[in-house]
């Protein structure tokens, strides 16, 4: 069976990308978003035409933001790879290439990030590990500031997302993906919190230095459940569709977080920051 245009029902275009977004209403609207190809299906042009609709779909003064994290580049003992003697770590720091927010590729990202990171005119934040890039005509605040000790913290690019009553669009993956979610952990203290050493190759003054800091370490093992609890309780703040074979689900960030917050202190039986 086709459709009007002559093309097989399991086929999905640039347009159906575009119309169903618009009519989840990101339109003009600064949106993060998360997507899976595998997912959605059978897309005529791949991620290149997944990205054109997002992107036209956001239109003109609309801002679309996505993660475009690089854990390639984190510190080593981090990582833990099995299949790396221990003994290797020093020689690795030192031959890991610098962050270059227009070089450095993503790593499980996905290949609509990919693509997106070197889409003209994108800005990239200067986290040599959980970067994010935008496009459009906010990308500039949501990039600005990017700390190594506090990726999900206080200040931009997720910070940002909230003040400026940003949307998050998952397109074919859940709220395990959710990067805002992040922003709410951040806000939280819990027991078992754990804190962790570590480092990136970057470029300090025109040289390639590895640099070091402490941070938090993401427990995102509960946000499928936190943002599944977000839907049952908020209905009116949630707006789905589907687009080919993935659902996909559109959500305000500030009253995301809000929610999380909460959830997070009650559910992981921690605190609010400063509480």
């Amino acid at each position: 069976m086709t459709t009007t245009d002559g093309l097989p029902h399991d086929l999905v275009t640039t347009d159906d990308v575009t119309r169903t977004l618009r009519d989840l209403g990101i339109a003009g609207r600064v949106v993060m978003v998360h997507t899976s190809m595998r997912r959605v299906g059978n897309v005529v042009g791949g991620e290149d035409a997944l990205l054109r609709g997002i992107l036209d779909a956001a239109g003109p003064t609309g801002t679309v933001v996505m993660p475009t994290q690089s854990w390639q580049l984190c510190d080593p003992a981090f990582l833990r790879d099995p299949a790396v003697d221990p003994a290797a770590y020093a020689r690795i720091r030192e031959q890991l290439p610098a962050y270059d927010p227009a070089r450095t590729p993503t790593r499980t990202m996905g290949a609509v990030a990919e693509l997106f990171r070197t889409w003209p005119g994108v800005l990239r934040s200067g986290h040599p590990q959980r970067s994010v890039a935008a496009h459009g005509p906010l990308a500039g605040r949501v990039v600005a500031v990017h700390d190594l000790d506090d990726s999900a913290g206080e200040r931009p690019p997720l910070r940002a997302l909230e003040d400026l009553d940003a949307l998050v669009c998952l397109l074919g993956v859940g709220f395990e993906s959710c990067t805002a979610l992040h922003l709410a952990e951040n806000r939280t203290v819990w027991p078992g919190q754990e804190w962790v050493d570590q480092g990136a190759p970057m470029t300090v003054d025109g040289e390639r230095r590895w640099v070091t800091w402490r941070e938090v370490l993401p427990a995102d093992e509960d946000f499928a459940a936190c943002g599944a609890e977000f839907r049952d309780t908020h209905p009116a703040l949630v707006r789905a569709g589907r687009i080919g074979a993935a659902d996909v689900v559109v959500v305000p960030v500030r009253d995301l977080v809000e929610f999380a917050t909460r959830w997070f202190v009650e559910n992981r039986g921690g605190r609010p920051v400063g509480g």
